[in-house]
């Protein structure tokens, strides 16, 4: 697929091959390169929400802080796609375990007062809620965990008793995850949204910003892969976290896991997941 218009008034040359990347569960994407010499990364698909991609603009922009993550500059928006500078291929260096570690640290020093965001924007194609609320136990239980028991694919994939444990453990949240600030979330930090940047140092792509509990983006990097060591002890130089929070990322995890089942009518494994983890914590 090759869109001449998207680039229009970039001052980038025409577009000349558009090379399919991996990732996303949103849109197609594509690096695109040009009669110049330039290229960039294009995310495209038809029928999104028309404000998904200018949502996703604004949790980049929210992103980008000194000495944090690199954050793909946004070049162009609209709602059928979304123009970035391209992060490249390169090998991530020596030290980008414990660079990753510091980002997400300095990250999630930056703070509110209240949990949520100033507006509603997209996990996925999800709507994310995010009203601000001063208590985080209610605002995870009710936007991050009950939300899911009024969508259709959730409420006959989930058996009843699962969704009345899922009722439970929202009510005994506060007794089971300890108080934590108000801190500034990537949202979906799953493996394939921190990779390598132009210069091997790390970066991170496609937010679903909000101001949650930290241990909520480290969760979803814990579960969907392997992280060095050096990750957690440079991420704990700079922000200390609760013991025990390591016992508590299944739980955390519920959200993602819930989502992935909204998305789809035929998730058995993701289902069984969620159960495993409802009757461990019941």
């Amino acid at each position: 697929m090759l869109t001449p218009a998207w680039l229009d008034g970039l001052c980038l040359g025409d577009p000349i091959s558009a090379d399919p990347l991996e990732g996303g569960y949103a849109s197609k994407t594509y690096r695109v390169r040009t009669t110049l010499g330039k290229s960039v990364v294009v995310k495209t698909q038809d029928n999104l929400p028309p404000d998904l991609y200018a949502l996703e603009a604004d949790g980049l922009d929210a992103l980008r802080m000194p000495g944090g993550f690199v954050v793909p500059e946004v070049l162009r928006v609209t709602p059928g796609f979304i123009v970035l500078t391209d992060l490249g291929t390169a090998a991530p260096t020596a030290m980008y375990w414990a660079d990753a570690g510091r980002a997400l640290a300095l990250q999630h020093e930056q703070t509110a007062d209240k949990f949520g965001y100033h507006q509603d924007n997209y996990l996925g194609t999800l709507a994310q809620r995010n009203p601000w609320m001063t208590d985080g136990h209610a605002f995870f239980a009710e936007h991050r965990l009950l939300r899911f028991l009024e969508d259709p694919n959730c409420h006959h994939q989930v058996p009843l008793e699962d969704r009345r444990r899922l009722e439970r453990l929202a009510n005994r949240l506060a007794d089971l995850i300890p108080p934590q600030p108000p801190s500034l979330l990537h949202g979906d930090l799953w493996h394939a949204n921190m990779l390598p940047g132009p210069d091997g140092t790390p970066a991170i792509i496609d937010p679903a910003v909000h101001y949650g509990w930290p241990e909520s983006d480290l969760a979803t990097l814990l579960i969907y892969g392997k992280l060095s060591d050096d990750f957690f002890a440079a991420y704990e130089e700079v922000h200390p976290l609760d013991p025990g929070w390591r016992s508590r990322t299944p739980l955390l995890h519920l959200r993602e896991l819930l989502s992935i089942t909204a998305n789809s009518p035929d998730r058995p494994e993701t289902v069984a997941e969620i159960h495993d983890i409802l009757q461990r914590f019941d």
